[in-house]
């Protein structure tokens, strides 16, 4: 064998070896980055949020929230953990637009007063022959009393098997309606009734078939609206509650946390300023039971209570309670006159901060 031949079969075997290497290093360090985690990896129930594009979705994790939804209905959630998505892709989500946004939960227990879904209900159905209704119950019986208005106005009552439909929608199973307290099969061929014809068949979010009612509450309530897996729904007077996902571990882990709104991730309006790779956590000032978020008037919460900035440039806002803000002109209007006078002290709240 000439030497040249040597030599080529010397290169070859060499160039073998070097992009065997090189392909074992890079798969090394692919498992490295897969497997390992970094520093501060979380460990806790909201740890920390995973990179997202400014344009991704918002980690949502919210503990004891009183959520207002309009001027007359509220949501109290005792644990959500989701997601903030965009309604319009090209808007961002924003607090001074509810419609903007949905809540998409992961897991969660949510509560609804039974007294503001009757309110809610008499305002939707206003032009149903179903009228003047009230709502009671318990575990998942759900027992709904009203006028119905047909040939003339009659005294109605209507029970139901309460319960978790396809679709992520709540089942109503009449198992029993009356009118003037006598059953409705004998008065059917008198007065043409039947459980669709209680309800207006336009209402978005609420469908009649049969002996059932089926709601689909993300499109039945105000605004933001909320979806996700509903697992299980029951009435624990005075609520309606509404369990996603798998969500008891969490209830229970973070029982005795103070109350709380966080976000990570993602883009937010609220108010004149855009945050992006949002990292925002609003923490209930008050001892009482719900940090009282009401979205219309949440920059009267923000004036009133302190903000700090973290070192990753992250804000902490602690915010009071609406109900607890004093109506005095001093609140609604910080004054600036100090700031054209130095010999002037600064307001003595902003100063406590």
């Amino acid at each position: 064998m000439n030497f040249s031949v040597r030599v080529l079969r010397l290169l070859s075997i060499s160039g073998v070896l070097i992009i065997a290497l090189l392909v074992w290093y890079f798969q090394s360090a692919k498992r490295a980055s897969s497997t390992s985690a970094p520093p501060d990896a979380p460990t806790a129930v909201i740890g920390s949020a995973s990179p997202t594009s400014d344009s991704g979705f918002t980690n949502v994790y919210a503990h004891n929230l009183m959520l207002r939804k309009g001027p007359g209905f509220r949501v109290y959630v005792r644990w959500l953990r989701g997601q903030i998505v965009r309604v319009n892709r090209n808007a961002n989500p924003s607090f001074d637009e509810p419609d903007s946004f949905f809540l998409d939960i992961e897991r969660g227990v949510i509560h609804t007063n039974v007294g503001d879904l009757t309110n809610f209900m008499n305002d939707t159905l206003a032009k149903s022959p179903l009228r003047n209704i009230a709502l009671s119950g318990d575990g998942d019986q759900l027992k709904l009393q009203g006028t119905l208005h047909d040939v003339v106005p009659l005294p109605i009552e209507m029970i139901a098997t309460i319960s978790v439909a396809s679709g992520n929608r709540v089942q109503l199973h009449v198992t029993k309606l009356s009118i003037l307290k006598l059953p409705l099969k004998g008065l059917l061929g008198e007065f043409h009734l039947n459980v669709s014809s209680l309800f207006h068949p336009g209402i978005p979010g609420m469908e009649a078939s049969g002996n059932d009612v089926f709601l689909d509450t993300e499109k039945l309530l105000p605004p933001p609206h909320i979806r996700g897996k509903l697992t299980s729904v029951r009435i624990v007077n005075p609520d309606v509650e509404e369990t996603y996902g798998d969500a008891q571990e969490d209830v229970t882990r973070v029982e005795q946390w103070r109350n709380f709104l966080r976000l990570s991730g993602g883009t937010i309006d609220f108010g004149k300023l855009t945050m992006h790779h949002v990292d925002v956590i609003m923490v209930d000032l008050s001892n009482d039971a719900w940090f009282d978020l009401d979205l219309a008037h949440y920059q009267e919460q923000l004036v009133n209570g302190y903000t700090r900035m973290t070192p990753q440039a992250g804000l902490q806002i602690f915010m009071p309670d609406l109900e607890q803000i004093p109506r005095t002109k001093e609140n609604q209007n910080i004054s600036m006159e100090w700031l054209k006078n130095r010999n002037v002290a600064p307001p003595p709240d902003i100063m406590a901060r």
